[in-house]
């Protein structure tokens, strides 16, 4: 019976190592389709991460007489190095949407001669709790599987992977005597439960419905999986010590405390982790995750995020990251703690050197990673002595709440992570990203990836800029000088929270409504202005291009209209300002003329970029709120799912959170900012008429209940990208992107 145990063993082996059913076939097919066929992949131990491309000649009988072979230690390195050759080579940009499209060339380009590139370090994290809220929490695994081939691609292989915990607290707060209202009702709403996780908030949009929680379930089971055919190492949850609010009076002689309260919310509640209750709930909760899910033995555990620990004494804070390590070690022998530092650099004038060495240091060597979470604007390693000798991932962080804005210096990020790999040391073990929500810059995630893999201290960022210009257009001159000019005049600043727009500001005279909408911009919109009209007007004429441009006609690629939409849309936020700053001036001048002159000007500035953006699903708001409503089960359920995706973009929830999830987005335009917009010029302009002045702060308890009753309202939004019809002119591109562009070149650009 044994040996035919083993000989069955055997036989799945084999199996599961088939050429046809490997990993990086799998991905291949879905990347190229039936152009997979162009490529060899070959396996090759080794005990570095590295890939290598070269030709191999075929028989004259071949389509084009040779394949690209790419070997490599494992099926990541494999991706990865299709990735480079399809980037650097052949011009194709695989994103990380579902929505955006391969566009494939006819003919491969063959490397002049064989190429070898070694990652510098070994992890490659991604991720962020907020991006389960602010990017994917409507996702289904069509998203999905597409998103950990585009991680695979670009090499990464730590990702944080958080999706369908609430199933298993679900069956721990049960053992614990929880029924299943309490439980539930314990739960935030989908979009808000990155910041529950992190014990910010409990119960806001919940209960949490039993479809959602069997549905998760299933779905982190395709997640991992998937994740660990491609040699990642998934970051699984594990207990911090926040508990429900019934758990903390079921046990009145447990030692539960009150957490400081976050951004308005009723205070969450924290078990010390040296209470005996601490080891038995994280035991019980990781015996039924790994049962679930399996284990890479690394865990998040993230307590006090944005929040005051119980005590600020050096000797507390040692223990409770002592006892937290114990009680993974109890459960997982070989268990790993992974920690976001974003808190030690939110409340860095309370975590002191002496208490951060105290925690830190309380965890063996080597147990405890820490993500340096905004290296962008501050590296913690730096201040820490690099957190005292545990290993770290250093992180570029790059979009807060999923503002669309043109944020992110790709040359000063080269300078930082050229001092960071010659000035750490060895305990910086990897590079990666701890986005908030995916950005609207995407070619500075995919510039950091691409960055591991290069030895030269200095990288060549003409190379690399000019490879990303052939990505977006197909090539030509001009449009890598366009793309020259956006990397050293537009994207120069880092993103900070509720960066946006005016236009999607909370309505005011002067500055901006809300503390979490902050327009703001350093360059001159004039050369923005420029660049649009540029990038618009160069690509209008296919005869422009030489016959061996990849793509004789830019306008014909996904990736250039996604560019047109972004950019033009941006000049056109920013362009609002002049417009509001005009309006405030009539007011004072009490020029009611000039003041509705001013309004008709905005909402045709208003028309033309909801226009614009609902031409690209990547812009769109109905696709996020379809997305939503599809996880329901009745159409009560499907209505509270669309009353959370409003939620979340809008009035956001607390007192204070207002507008932080801002984006430039179709149909959030059209019918929530611009909406918005018009109530204020209405009021503005009846107070001016009775003689008053503008009373912005009653003004402003009338706009919530316009935006609460939005959040409640079910208006249906395009799904597919909208017609936009043209007059003939000559030009041969009639794509309705192109077609929206140009309308808006020739009311507001053309001069």
């Amino acid at each position: 019976m044994r040996k035919n145990l083993l000989l069955i063993l055997a036989c799945m082996s084999f199996a599961l190592y088939t050429p046809a059913q490997r990993p990086i076939d799998g991905l291949a097919h879905r990347i190229l389709g039936d152009q997979d066929t162009f490529f060899v992949f070959v396996y090759q131990p080794d005990t570095i991460d590295y890939f290598q491309i070269e030709p191999v000649y075929q028989s004259p009988k071949d389509q084009y007489g040779h394949k690209i072979r790419i070997t490599g230690n494992n099926d990541n390195s494999l991706a990865t190095g299709l990735n480079y050759y399809l980037k650097h080579f052949a011009g194709v940009h695989v994103s990380w949407l579902l929505c955006e499209p391969v566009e494939l060339p006819k003919q491969f380009p063959v490397p002049a001669a064989p190429i070898r590139k070694e990652a510098l370090v070994k992890d490659r994290f991604f991720l962020n709790y907020c991006t389960y809220g602010y990017t994917m929490p409507w996702w289904k695994w069509p998203q999905w599987e597409r998103f950990i081939d585009w991680m695979a691609l670009n090499g990464i292989n730590m990702p944080l992977a958080i999706t369908g915990q609430e199933a298993v607290w679900y069956e721990v707060w049960k053992e614990f005597g929880m029924t299943d209202e309490e439980i539930r009702s314990y739960f935030s709403g989908p979009a808000h439960l990155p910041w529950h996780r992190m014990a910010n908030l409990d119960g806001f949009g919940g209960p949490l419905p039993m479809s959602w929680l069997e549905g998760q379930k299933e779905l982190q089971r395709q997640i991992v999986a998937r994740e660990r055919e491609f040699n990642m190492t998934p970051v699984l949850p594990a207990f911090a010590g926040h508990v429900p609010k019934r758990f903390a009076e079921m046990h009145p002689e447990a030692d539960i405390q009150q957490l400081s309260a976050w951004c308005g919310f009723e205070p969450t509640h924290f078990l010390n982790s040296s209470d005996p209750l601490f080891a038995k709930i994280q035991q019980s909760f990781m015996e039924k995750e790994i049962a679930l899910f399996g284990t890479d033995h690394i865990y998040g555990v993230d307590p006090f995020n944005e929040m005051d620990p119980p005590s600020w004494e050096p000797d507390y804070l040692a223990k409770v990251s002592q006892n937290i390590y114990t009680s993974l070690q109890q459960s997982d022998p070989a268990a790993r703690w992974l920690q976001m530092t974003w808190v030690f650099y939110y409340k860095r004038k309370s975590w002191t050197p002496e208490r951060l060495r105290a925690y830190l240091t309380a965890v063996p060597q080597d147990k405890l990673v820490l993500l340096d979470y905004f290296c962008e604007k501050t590296e913690v390693w730096r201040t820490t002595e690099g957190f005292y000798g545990q290993p770290f991932i250093w992180c570029y962080l790059g979009n807060f709440g999923g503002n669309t804005m043109l944020v992110g210096n790709i040359n000063e990020l080269e300078k930082k992570l050229n001092a960071a790999l010659k000035e750490a040391g060895p305990n910086m073990t990897g590079i990666g990203s701890t986005l908030e929500s995916f950005d609207v810059s995407p070619q500075i995630y995919e510039y950091l990836f691409d960055r591991v893999w290069e030895k030269d201290t200095i990288y060549h960022m003409s190379i690399w800029v000019n490879s990303w210009n052939r990505m977006r257009t197909g090539g030509g001159e001009i449009n890598e000088l366009l793309w020259w000019q956006l990397n050293d005049n537009i994207y120069k600043d880092w993103s900070f929270y509720g960066l946006g727009t005016q236009l999607v500001a909370r309505p005011s005279l002067e500055g901006h409504g809300t503390y979490y909408t902050k327009p703001y911009y350093s360059y001159d919109n004039n050369t923005l202005k420029y660049i649009c009209k540029s990038f618009l007007l160069e690509n209008s004429f296919p005869y422009l291009y030489s016959s061996d441009d990849i793509s004789k006609n830019a306008v014909d690629k996904d990736a250039y209209r996604y560019d047109l939409v972004n950019l033009v849309s941006q000049w056109m936020g920013n362009h609002f300002m002049d417009i509001r700053n005009d309006f405030t001036v009539a007011y004072k001048n009490r020029d009611i003329k000039e003041m509705e002159r001013q309004v008709k000007i905005a909402n045709q500035l208003f028309a033309d970029v909801d226009t614009l953006l609902n031409t690209h699903p990547a812009f769109m708001l109905g696709p996020w709120i379809e997305d939503a409503r599809a996880w329901g089960t009745t159409p009560e359920e499907k209505d509270y799912y669309e009353r959370q995706a409003r939620t979340l973009l809008t009035i956001w929830g607390g007192p204070v959170l207002n507008d932080y999830a801002n984006r430039m987005w179709g149909g959030l335009v059209g019918d929530y900012y611009a909406k918005r917009w018009n109530l204020f010029f209405k009021a503005v302009i009846k107070a001016v008429k009775k003689g008053k002045e503008f009373d912005e702060k009653a003004f402003g308890e009338e706009l919530s209940k316009f935006e609460h009753a939005w959040t409640e309202s079910h208006t249906k939004y395009p799904v597919e990208p909208q017609e936009v019809k043209r007059k003939a002119s000559g030009l041969a591109p009639k794509h309705p992107t192109y077609n929206a562009a140009w309308a808006i070149y020739k009311r507001w650009m053309k001069e």
